[in-house]
């Protein structure tokens, strides 16, 4: 029976240290969470509980065998009552080995559970690390594409600007080019109106003027003859005027002498 559980421990022994090993590969691969730290910890401690009561188990077994083997020997009630109570004390002894490999048990799954949560949120937060990422290098590569947008654009906004100017810059220059050949056209008009009524005016005037001279040249030869008729005529009157004129001017002292 010893043997079966020499053989059992040492079987036992490197399946711990191998899920020893892939536990510790496990670990540092993965990031340090709290709760795997944790649970790593429970499962090492059960483990030593675990080989600590097979040691137990061992020495309880090993103190039993003695003790029936001296009880078969001796036939004695006593050896037999203490060979019993070895007996019994294997049984708790493998009780407790249970319950522990039992707490074991429970601690890997603890620790698988808690190896794949952190996988899980390692994954999550290697995902929002992507997604932000992929974000931050979209919003710039954006940037880039409306800035080459917005010259293309603004390129192409120009060069059809430019056109559009240019057509109603035709436009309104022809527009104004026929306004101010109408106006030219109007003024030359005006002057040629102008002029002709000028042109008129002075011949009318200079005709006004010749008959005015001509008038003026029969008056100036019809004067000449009524004057020198007068002439003859006014002499003798003339010196009768100029008595009248010295009579009226001794009058005129001699009242200024009276004042």
């Amino acid at each position: 029976m010893a043997r079966v559980t020499k053989k059992r421990v040492a079987k036992k022994a490197p399946r711990k240290a191998t899920a020893k090993r892939a536990n510790t590969k496990r670990t540092v691969a993965q990031p340090a969470d709290p709760a795997v730290i944790k649970a790593q910890a429970t499962l090492e401690k059960l483990q030593k509980d675990v080989q600590a009561q097979a040691k137990d188990v061992d020495a309880a077994r090993k103190k039993a065998a003695s003790a029936k083997a001296k009880a078969a020997s001796s036939g004695k009630a006593v050896d037999k009552r203490k060979a019993k109570t070895a007996t019994n004390a294997v049984a708790k002894a493998a009780q407790k080995a249970k319950a522990v490999r039992s707490k074991v048990a429970e601690a890997k799954a603890s620790l698988a559970k808690a190896k794949t949560l952190a996988a899980a949120k390692a994954v999550e937060e290697a995902t929002k690390a992507k997604v932000e990422a992929l974000r931050a290098n979209l919003a710039e590569r954006a940037e880039k594409d409306l800035a080459k947008a917005k010259a293309a654009f603004e390129q192409r906004w120009k060069k059809s600007r430019t056109k559009a100017d240019d057509r109603k810059v035709k436009a309104a220059e022809k527009k104004l080019n026929a306004k101010a050949k109408a106006a030219e056209k109007k003024a030359n008009a005006k002057i040629a109106a102008a002029e002709r009524k000028a042109a008129a005016k002075a011949k009318a005037a200079e005709k006004k003027a010749q008959a005015k001279a001509k008038g003026k040249a029969r008056k100036k030869t019809a004067k000449k003859r009524t004057s020198t008729a007068a002439t003859a005529k006014r002499a003798p009157a003339r010196k009768t005027s100029a008595r009248k004129k010295t009579a009226r001017k001794a009058t005129a002292k001699r009242r200024a002498a009276k004042r």
